[in-house]
């Protein structure tokens, strides 16, 4: 199986970059898709200028018919290494479009075939936590107990802890379980790939990761996971009836408990994301004049290396060869 073996991974920043100044532009405008659809055409704009042989395993826009760069589509100009990729030009659309922290657009990059495909599983149950409570945890153990073991992982008191979940109707027992703890909870509309690696930077105020969210999502957040040696454990877990069913047909197990290396069958990664409209994890753009500001973390597997890159960015320039108009 052929292996990327050029560092990519400041390409692939400056394909996040591209996307994040283009969509930030719509912030707060209540316009998801119009959001969406600047970040799409600037990061395929951008991809198609690399050295790869490029096929989109995690797309975005299935489940609610945005503008997307859609799965098995083709990207790069087809010289060099193939890959997987996994992407999503705006994750946290409706962050986006209600000018909401924490919309950010993310790449992740890995050798062809060893992308875990979601197929017809739209919604998977997540547990994120850093490497320090990777082995003391279990998906399928009651809350209290997760929570008190992540505590002693840490050297902290369980009411210490910051447990990051997705303010959604299927999580209201959830919710209520890690209260009862006294754990405390940020509670998020969107914006699971955020959430999870949040949960595994040390530098996070984020201690864990619960609670139900996309399954492309956590096959995306997963390259990072592994780079940054947390862990994700992770169960399809359907939300209709129509789902349960395709996943039956499709011979999806949704008993089985996924950790990361189950979703992502290689360390040769690379993953590079930026901020659109700020918050805990990146900052957003911000436009002065003529220039503008971006913050990105990129990231290689092979050498563990994550950057935290702050780039400023002559709009006049960029528009001097680039047709997306920032």
């Amino acid at each position: 199986m052929e292996k990327p073996q050029k560092n990519i991974a400041l390409d692939l920043v400056r394909i996040t970059e591209a996307a994040a100044l283009a969509s930030a532009r719509w912030l707060g405008k209540g316009d998801k898709n119009a959001g969406d659809q600047a970040a799409v055409d600037a990061m395929r704009q951008s991809f198609n200028a690399l050295d790869l042989q490029g096929t989109v395993i995690i797309g975005e826009g299935e489940k609610d018919d945005a503008p997307m760069l859609y799965n098995g589509e083709k990207l790069g100009t087809g010289e060099g290494s193939a890959v997987d990729i996994a992407v999503d030009p705006v994750e946290g659309t409706n962050l986006l479009a209600k000018g909401r922290p924490n919309a950010i657009s993310v790449i992740g990059i890995a050798p062809a075939g060893t992308l875990f495909d979601p197929g017809p599983s739209y919604y998977m149950q997540k547990l994120v936590v850093s490497a320090a409570a990777k082995d003391v945890v279990d998906i399928e153990a009651p809350t209290k107990e997760n929570l008190q073991k992540i505590a002693k992982a840490l050297g902290k008191d369980v009411d210490d802890l910051i447990v990051f979940v997705l303010d959604k109707p299927r999580h209201e027992t959830l919710i209520q379980e890690i209260r009862e703890t006294g754990a405390r909870i940020q509670l998020h509309t969107d914006g699971d790939v955020s959430g999870a690696l949040m949960a595994v930077d040390p530098k996070s105020e984020i201690d864990v990761m619960m609670g139900t969210g996309g399954t492309p999502e956590g096959v995306l957040a997963a390259i990072a996971i592994r780079i940054m040696g947390g862990e994700l454990f992770a169960k399809l877990d359907p939300q209709k009836q129509a789902e349960k069913n395709a996943l039956s047909e499709a011979g999806k197990d949704v008993r089985r408990i996924y950790e990361s290396a189950d979703l992502v069958k290689s360390t040769d990664l690379f993953f590079a994301a930026t901020g659109i409209s700020g918050g805990n994890f990146l900052h957003g753009v911000k436009y002065d004049g003529q220039s503008a500001y971006t913050h990105s973390i990129v990231m290689r597997g092979k050498t563990g290396t994550i950057r935290y890159i702050e780039a400023y960015h002559s709009l006049s320039t960029l528009m001097e060869f680039s047709s997306v108009k920032y």
